[in-house]
């Protein structure tokens, strides 16, 4: 049996196993284990099976990673992001479907902090859904609204997916958080877009805010935004001045949060363990991924499944632009089956040496899929920020509401999803200036 069937059929077994409801983890380690041994013998594949996952592990930039998400998780658990969407709320609400775009406004604060899509969905899930339903708005646009928006999170730096994607890649952390600015500031903006174009054809909708509100109430709910705003410049800010590295930046991070809800009198002992015990499952999870698909990757490299996958691309003689399409449509795919990082990991083995020999820039092609994998949180069967949402709110919001109101924003992501390929100075345009 030739390596490149070995490789092929280890392919076959990833995909067989994943649908068996395996974890991806597990199943990435096993397949390439197997692999391996089927390669180059049993001794040489314990060996790396030995090597492989420490290599990987003791890379200083993911130790970033656990900073991050424990920073986020504080700022969720301690309720820190609630000033967020009472501020954009007071500010906005007059607007045409003005709850909606504050919702997105508070999405894309929190996002700022999390990093999370899912923390992101839920969290506003508790505090803006209930605020517009309470204000007569149309089930479906408000759950839609928070589902969609929560896909931020993987797009406004501090992003766990453009973390992991930069240490696979190996390519500049910070230039991807610089990169995906101008992907969530576009994408932001195109949901607001959505939301005004949805109000407007159908006031019924979002009925105005007959609420008055006073120059003294807004400036003061800007106060309590402050803290998280704080929070973020000081965060971003020293790593985009150089000040810190990305992993000084997520400790920072954590400790600043701890500190602000301290001060906010919201950290509470439950609070914190919940937030620790999170963490480390959350970590974990992510870590035994990681190394799945390190080991994927050798795989792959050995058997020359991944050479003859860009073999093939050359000889067809595909534009960069039909390569992206067809990475895109794989990934919309694999999206409505599979987590985001889960979907990244598996792909990006073969993924990456085709980006790179079509001269398709590494960090702009991060941020790009960054943005597919979140459109895959919204996108039927599985639809994981959807599910959050309608767990969170409760009998307001069944998953076929919800999922009806997140159809328009689908329809702007396709639609910005070709902006980003036809100007990719959306992504570029920041990093070039730095």
């Amino acid at each position: 049996m030739s390596d490149a069937l070995i490789g092929s059929l280890g392919i076959i077994g990833l995909l067989v196993l994943i649908a068996a409801n395996m974890h991806i983890g597990i199943a990435l380690i096993l397949v390439s284990y197997l692999g391996l041994i089927a390669i180059v013998g049993s001794d040489a594949a314990w060996g790396m099976l030995e090597v492989v996952p420490y290599t990987f592990i003791s890379n200083w930039t993911l130790s970033s990673v656990p900073m991050f998400v424990f920073m986020g998780y504080i700022c969720f658990n301690a309720d820190l992001t609630r000033g967020l969407f009472d501020a954009a709320r007071l500010w906005l609400a007059r607007l045409p479907g003005g709850l909606a775009i504050a919702s997105v406004f508070g999405c894309s604060g929190f996002a700022a902090v999390t990093g999370s899509s899912v923390a992101c969905a839920a969290a506003m899930g508790k505090v803006a859904v209930p605020e517009m339903l309470r204000n007569k708005y149309d089930a479906s646009l408000a759950c839609g609204t928070v589902a969609a928006a929560g896909t931020v999170g993987a797009l406004i730096p501090p992003s766990i997916l453009l973390i992991v994607f930069g240490v696979i890649a190996q390519v500049s952390i910070t230039d991807l958080f610089l990169g995906g600015i101008g992907a969530g500031i576009a994408t932001a903006l195109s949901y607001i877009a959505v939301i005004l174009l949805r109000v407007t054809l159908n006031p019924s909708l979002a009925p105005r805010v007959t609420e008055e509100v006073t120059w003294t109430e807004k400036f003061s709910a800007l106060k309590g935004a402050l803290p998280v705003i704080l929070l973020v410049v000081a965060v971003l800010g020293g790593l985009f001045g150089g000040l810190f590295t990305a992993t000084q930046a997520g400790a920072v991070g954590a400790l600043m949060s701890m500190v602000v809800a301290a001060t906010q009198r919201t950290l509470t002992f439950k609070a914190l363990k919940t937030s620790v015990i999170e963490t480390l499952v959350t970590c974990g999870s992510l870590f035994i991924v990681t190394i799945g698909a390190s080991m994927l990757t050798r795989f792959l490299t050995l058997s020359g499944v991944g050479y003859m996958i860009s073999d093939a691309v050359a000889l067809l003689g595909a534009s960069p632009v039909f390569l992206l399409i067809g990475i895109a449509v794989i990934y919309m795919i694999l999206g409505m089956f599979l987590e985001p990082i889960g979907a990244m990991l598996i792909t990006l083995p073969i993924f990456l040496p085709l980006v790179g020999t079509a001269g398709i820039d590494a960090i702009w092609f991060g941020v790009f899929v960054a943005k597919l994998l979140e459109v895959g949180m919204i996108t039927p069967p599985i639809g994981m920020n959807v599910f959050v949402l309608s767990s969170t709110v409760g009998k307001a919001a069944p998953a076929a509401i919800v999922f009806r109101g997140v159809l328009w924003f689908f329809v702007a992501d396709i639609i910005l999803l070709g902006l980003l390929i036809w100007f990719p100075g959306i992504i570029t345009f920041i990093p070039n200036m730095f």
